[in-house]
């Protein structure tokens, strides 16, 4: 059982449900919400809340992975959820019920923050300071996550976007919203500690690291290798000896979490469903990236989407042993177990490894919906290789920059035979490789060839000038009295 226990928090004062029709939702007793915040335990529940969107940024993940040029949508048929195959096929519409989930979700997790801070002074107690750190990494975290997605957005600090408010709030430069993201983050570094007595809960070293990653974002390369050379040197991380143990799910928050996802097999109040999938307390993706009818050994049966490309299959280098973990080759397990299997659309003989879900994992509830596996949102070897980038990009040091790749490749290969030397622009190279092979499958791709400008070379139908940013859900302009401009070109 997790050790934070991520659960829907109903509180009369604290009501916002995450499946809402709106972007902002009612407050049904917001007359009485300033009786609250007046103990420890207010400021503890709130939190609570505010942690729980966390658990909806597995639909991030995976169109992060769908929509890059590491795997296909799949899924049943061409009309199996039409948004992850448009976003796919990039002909994706300001029309997207996907997307506009993350938009809905990300501001949920926006809105339960800033009402913590909203009441930031009318309570003190010990530790204060750490609760309020927590809040404000939890909204750099969901800033961060509409930054990426969706560009320039609606934004606001320190206070609830009340229903009707949203009318008045403009879309804000993503370079502001940066700022505040980093200065939040700073704050959560300058007042957590590295380790906390609970597992799940965020610490300095996920401060750090996501801030390290917010500069690298910005092409902040010096702030960027400064902050996560600091975690290298000075975070209680280490890359684990077995790979192939990382993602399973009797290794969670291990030396090599530096922030995990909690998930649990617990359903929520009320159960989950595929009408509202964000009232499931489990991981979602894992039964979204299954084998399609699915009978042997080990694995359970899922759906088939996200499914991984010959081409990223190809990109690992012979004796690379991380390629068994990440990838399941599932002509070759069938052929070696006797398992059977059917096939979805645009199969492709492959399954993401890292996220599928485990016969066992689940005791309780629908496996698909409650799969208890976490999600290792920031791990210590993409700190490492951030570090490196930053190091290498920013014509800091080529050789601390070989020395953080080599950490991560030593392990990889299981001997310092195929460390890299070169430096320059061929170091750059080596190092976008190794994320690649090193995250595949953990929702990372896409946003990498964006920042790194590369997205239009290696991304089929990705149009620059558009494709860049996801366009903001019809329907939300709509709501804000088409006072908000659409994206480019969509």
């Amino acid at each position: 059982m997790k050790n934070l226990k991520i659960i829907h928090v109903f509180i009369a004062l604290f009501v916002m449900a995450s499946c809402s029709d709106d972007f902002v939702d009612i407050d049904s007793n917001n007359e009485n919400s300033e009786d609250y915040f007046n103990s420890e335990e207010d400021y503890q529940d709130a939190l609570i809340g505010a942690y729980d969107l966390l658990q909806a940024t597995y639909l991030n993940v995976l169109l992060g992975e769908i929509a890059s040029d590491n795997t296909l949508a799949g899924g049943e048929n061409a009309n199996d959820l039409p948004g992850f195959q448009q976003i796919d096929d990039m002909i994706h519409t300001p029309i997207n019920a996907q997307l506009r989930s993350i938009w809905q979700w990300m501001y949920a997790g926006v809105y339960r923050a800033n009402y913590i801070m909203e009441f930031q002074d009318k309570t003190d107690f010990p530790g204060k300071a750490g609760v309020l750190a927590q809040t404000r990494f939890l909204r750099a975290y969901y800033y961060f996550e509409l930054v990426k997605w969706f560009g320039d957005v609606p934004f606001a600090v320190d206070t609830r976007i009340q229903f009707g408010n949203q009318f008045s709030i403009p879309i804000t430069p993503k370079t502001e919203i940066y700022a505040q993201i980093e200065l939040d983050l700073i704050y959560a570094a300058d007042n957590l500690p590295y380790v906390q007595s609970q597992a799940g809960r965020i610490t300095k070293g996920a401060a750090q690291a996501l801030l390290g990653k917010v500069y690298l974002f910005q092409d902040k390369f010096a702030e960027a290798a400064a902050v996560l050379e600091d975690v290298i040197d000075n975070g209680p991380y280490d890359l684990i000896s077995d790979y192939s143990t990382m993602f399973e799910n009797d290794n969670e928050n291990n030396i090599e979490s530096v922030f995990e996802v909690q998930y649990t097999d617990l359903e929520a109040a009320g159960g989950a469903s595929f009408d509202c999938l964000q009232c499931s307390e489990g991981n979602v993706a894992v039964g979204f990236n299954g084998i399609r009818g699915y009978n042997g050994p080990l694995f359970e049966s899922g759906f088939s989407f996200n499914v991984p490309t010959q081409e990223v299959v190809d990109e690992f280098e012979e004796g690379d042993m991380r390629l068994e973990t990440a990838i399941l080759d599932i002509d070759a397990w069938a052929a070696a177990t006797g398992a059977t299997f059917t096939t979805g659309y645009e199969h492709t003989g492959y399954y993401n490894r890292k996220y599928i879900s485990r016969q066992g994992d689940n005791n309780l509830g629908d496996a698909n919906l409650t799969n208890p596996n976490n999600y290792r949102a920031i791990r210590f070897a993409d700190v490492l290789l951030m570090a490196a980038e930053a190091l290498n990009r920013g014509g800091v040091s080529d050789d601390r920059a070989q020395m953080y790749l080599n950490r991560v490749r030593e392990r990889a290969f299981g001997n310092a035979d195929n460390n890299v030397s070169a430096t320059g622009s061929a170091l750059t190279e080596a190092i976008y490789h190794e994320r690649r092979v090193e995250l595949v499958g953990e929702g990372h791709r896409f946003f990498d060839l964006v920042r790194t400008g590369r997205a239009a070379a290696e991304i089929d139908g990705f149009q620059e000038g558009k494709h860049e940013v996801f366009p903001i859900p019809l329907i939300e302009i709509q709501l804000a009295g088409n006072q908000w401009e659409q994206n480019p070109n969509y």
